[in-house]
């Protein structure tokens, strides 16, 4: 499983961050970044909260 960020259609907002705040975060400059070897099948259910939260569906699973 992997996490797929749509960059053109992130806003930031940090939500993803909020929900699965060990395999998301913000850098410095805004930019989101994922850790796709943490996602790990204990921490699907994160990345799908992370993929659902976001309001400009910039996430999604495969």
């Amino acid at each position: 499983m992997r996490i797929v960020l749509d960059r053109a259609r992130c806003e930031g907002h940090g939500l993803c961050e909020e929900a699965a705040p060990e395999l998301i975060h913000l850098d410095d400059e805004g930019e989101l970044v994922i850790d796709q070897e943490k996602l790990t099948e204990a921490e699907a259910p994160d990345g799908r909260a992370a993929a659902r939260v976001c309001p400009v569906a910039a996430l999604r699973l495969v």
